[in-house]
Order: structure tokens, then C-alpha cells, then sequence
């Protein structure tokens, strides 16, 4: 798909940390920034899509993702040419669309999004966020450990200018009858970086979200089964977080749980509403966080 390389894709997140922050220096507030948040690029969705349903792969379909490719190239091109740069550039979740069992789809969508994410201006740490494709409906140790090895850690967290980053790995608790022991040790990680207050803001980065609209609506493919939804939301609203930040839905939209915001993006790629392919960009000032969606050819060249 791509006969040569411009740059490597570099693993950024590694035993729970992300390398390009020096997160105890990186814990003062220093003032306003912006980062940018993106979701579901999902290379090939578009080709699978049947208006109702994704088809699965089979040997006798190409290998076509084409449109999911440009889609976040032009996405790349923008941000490349803003100035200031964003902090960050974070991706939350189905970074691709073929499941680890669907090959050769898989490997080539993994070459193929590495080569196009390296793209990205090497001064703008690109933050990756596991979703349901990447690590499987119903992931397994085999699942997240290929995900790990190509994107980096399913979970870990940072500080940024004052700002404690916090990257879940939603699927834990969509499904996790065969990894249960992984599910707890997030269990456990999580409580304990919910513990440290020193942060200006907290800010959750996933990729399902705990609802679409309302905290208390029913249960659906797109969120998360209310049981659970209402603990952890509660969880984290005590811990301080401020916003949660999602993909998943492929449309824009989003809701509150008491002073906490979660704001659900849209898709990179294959669009399932009225939106089109864009990204969030996301204003942190000391006692706020603003964000707004831009269409691609939308995108600002500056946002603070």
C-alpha cells in the first residue's frame, strides 16, 4: 500500500507511562493550551458498511481503505500546519476496523495507519486510545498483548501542563469474561491514579462511552451497561474529573453527569449521522476546558 516510509511509527505509551511527557515536571500548571482529540479512523469500515450492519471479512473481499486513509491524512495535514502546535493529537479507539482473527485485512490495516500516523509533525505526541476493533468485542491476554505490541499500552496515564491525562481501556467493561485478571489489575491501577489531586484539571480519554445522552438512559451497543456506568461515573466524580472524552458513535453528541462532562466525537472515518469526518479541538485554561468540532477543511490554524 505504501512502497516506502517517511518516518517510523514510534510506540509513545509504555509501562503505564507516555514517553514525550516528563509527567513530574509536566504537573505545574504553565497555562492555557489546546490539544486535539480524534476517534474511530477504522480503516476499511467504509467498504464493510451495509447502511445497517458492518460485514465481516472474508478472503475474497480487496483490501480497501482508501477512503478512511485520505480521511486522516488531510486530518494530519491540518494539524501539521497549525501554529502553535497542539499539545497533543489523541486517537480514542478503532484505529482500525479488521479484528485480530481477520487476516490478512489486519496486518495490512496495521502497516498501513502506522505509516499515515507517522505523518503526523514528530513535536505533537500522538496519544493512542484502544477501542473494541482494536483489541476485540471480546478481547483475550493474545488480543491486547497485539494491540500493545503495535500501538503501545491499553491504559496508562500522564500529566500535561498541569493537566492529569488519564487513557482507559473501555472494552474492560463492555466484556471481560476471558481476561478478568487483566480487568482487575486496571481496577486497581485506575483507583490508585484517581488518588493524586495535584493536577489543574483531570481528563478521562476512552473509547465506548458510559452513555450517549444521558447518564441514566438504557442500555446499548454505543455505552455501557447502567450497573456499571452509574459506579464508575460516580467513581470518577469524586476522584474530580472534569471530562470524559469518547469515540465509538461515529456522530457528535454527548451529556452530563452532575458538574462532570462526557463529550462523545465523531469518526475519523466512516460517519454514521449527519457529521463529517473530523476532529474536537480542546482548550485547556486554568479554570476551563472549552472544545469545539471542526470539520476537516474546517480545522483552524490556531486555537488558543
Amino acid at each position: 500500500m505504501f512502497e516506502e516510509e517517511k518516518r517510523s511509527f514510534k510506540i509513545q505509551a509504555i509501562n503505564r507511562r507516555f514517553l514525550p511527557f516528563d509527567s513530574e515536571k509536566e504537573k505545574e500548571w504553565k497555562g492555557p493550551f489546546f490539544f486535539v482529540q480524534g476517534a474511530d479512523c477504522q480503516l476499511g469500515l467504509t467498504y464493510r458498511w451495509t447502511g445497517t450492519r458492518r460485514v465481516e471479512c472474508t478472503p475474497d473481499m480487496p483490501m480497501k481503505w482508501d477512503v478512511e486513509i485520505e480521511s486522516t491524512r488531510a486530518i494530519i495535514e491540518k494539524l501539521n500546519q497549525m501554529n502553535p502546535k497542539p499539545k497533543f493529537f489523541v486517537v480514542c479507539g478503532d484505529i482500525v476496523d479488521a479484528f485480530d482473527f481477520e487476516e490478512p485485512f489486519r496486518s495490512q490495516q496495521e502497516t498501513d495507519i502506522k505509516q499515515v500516523l507517522s505523518e503526523l509533525d514528530p513535536t505533537i505526541p500522538l496519544v493512542c486510545v484502544c477501542g473494541n476493533h482494536d483489541v476485540g468485542d471480546e478481547p483475550t491476554r493474545s488480543s491486547i498483548q497485539r494491540y500493545i505490541d503495535h500501538f503501545g499500552d491499553d491504559y496508562f496515564d500522564f500529566y500535561c501542563g498541569g493537566v492529569h491525562c488519564i487513557v482507559l481501556n473501555s472494552q474492560f467493561y463492555a466484556h471481560s469474561s476471558n481476561v478478568e485478571d487483566l480487568k482487575l489489575q486496571h481496577e486497581k491501577w485506575l483507583d490508585e491514579v484517581l488518588q493524586d489531586k495535584q493536577s489543574k484539571h483531570i481528563i478521562l480519554f476512552q473509547h465506548i462511552p458510559w452513555f450517549l445522552k444521558t447518564f441514566d438512559e438504557g442500555n446499548d451497543y454505543f455505552n455501557i451497561e447502567i450497573s456499571t456506568r452509574l459506579r464508575m461515573l460516580e467513581k470518577f466524580h469524586a476522584a474530580g474529573v472534569k471530562k470524559i472524552f469518547c469515540g465509538h458513535y461515529h456522530r457528535n453528541t454527548g451529556g452530563s453527569y452532575k458538574s462532570m462532562e462526557e463529550v462523545v466525537t465523531s469518526a475519523i472515518g466512516l460517519q454514521l449521522g449527519n457529521d463529517k469526518s473530523g476532529v474536537r479541538l480542546v482548550r485547556v485554561t486554568e479554570n476551563d476546558i472549552e472544545h469545539k468540532y471542526f470539520e476537516t477543511e474546517d480545522i483552524p490554524p490556531n486555537f488558543l
